[in-house]
């Protein structure tokens, strides 16, 4: 059963990694990338001679981080509450509505956005005239666009998420609620002390597979809600995904994107190995390896 996993990790993650060396090499179509000239670190400067590097990864790693963070605690809240509902068809439904923002595609979720927030004609801005205020200047305030950028992810993907954890909770055994409530717990004592210490592997595994792509960030949400080319919001809303686009856009160069591929890889790779460390230490049986 395990077979057709491995053959495919083996095709597509394994087989592939020789072309890192392309990262080092001034690629050349004809020549190709084991031909190319070699530069060493040459391809890296790009983005540490900017100045843009450690501002880049900041923001990238902070975003990536209140979407783990958040958007699992919002998950765990939502598959307790969806299992605590006595209605199944209520809470069918309900599923149903909340799983539906995950298919909407990063470009429909711009168009949204800019029809609320369009300070011309935007649904916001409409409603604060009408009342007599004056209206926001959203796309030139970059101070409020973490909290959009934020908020946006975890409309789109909470109801997903929650499926892995209300899973979990379906996995648990009736008889340990049943006991709890022999003993006297209430549903708010049987979430504390049965529901949520059970969800603790999961949330633990989860979280060290999503920080290996903490300074990966999400180029279509960015590039749909923001743009990339608005420079009023850069010191809030720059990723390194959005910055190389930007960077690139005139003149596309392999061996450049692959060094922040690499960097980027590099960095998960050092993080998941010292999460995973530290949970080792703290709870044995919950770490990877």
């Amino acid at each position: 059963m395990c077979l057709p996993a491995i053959i495919f990790f083996a095709v597509f993650a394994y087989l592939p990694m020789p072309g890192l060396y392309i990262a080092f090499v001034d690629f050349n179509y004809t020549a190709g990338i084991f031909k190319s000239a070699f530069i060493g670190l040459e391809n890296f400067r790009f983005l540490v001679m900017t100045g843009d590097l450690w501002k880049l990864t900041f923001n990238t790693i902070a975003y990536n981080l209140a979407f783990i963070i958040l958007g699992n605690c919002l998950q765990i809240g939502v598959a307790i509450l969806l299992n605590e509902l006595a209605s199944k068809w209520f809470k069918k439904v309900s599923q149903t509505i909340m799983f539906l923002p995950h298919f909407i595609s990063a470009v429909l979720i711009g168009l949204l956005a800019y029809n609320i927030l369009s300070y011309d004609y935007g649904v916001l801005n409409s409603f604060l005239k009408a009342i007599g205020l004056d209206p926001v200047q959203t796309y030139s305030n970059p101070e409020i666009w973490p909290f959009i950028i934020v908020i946006t992810f975890l409309w789109q993907s909470t109801g997903y998420g929650s499926i892995i954890y209300f899973a979990a909770i379906m996995g648990l055994d009736k008889q340990i609620i049943e006991a709890a409530e022999i003993d006297g717990a209430n549903a708010f004592q049987r979430i504390r002390y049965v529901i949520i210490p059970w969800l603790k592997p999961t949330f633990i595994i989860l979280l060290l597979f999503s920080l290996g792509g903490v300074l990966k960030g999400n180029f279509g949400l960015f590039f749909n809600l923001v743009g990339a080319n608005n420079a009023m919001l850069y010191s809030t809303t720059d990723i390194i995904e959005t910055y190389v686009f930007r960077t690139l856009m005139t003149n596309f160069n392999f061996s450049l994107g692959s060094a922040v591929s690499l960097y980027q890889s590099v960095f998960g790779f050092i993080i998941v190995i010292t999460a995973n460390w530290i949970v080792k230490k703290v709870s044995p049986e919950n770490s990877l390896f």
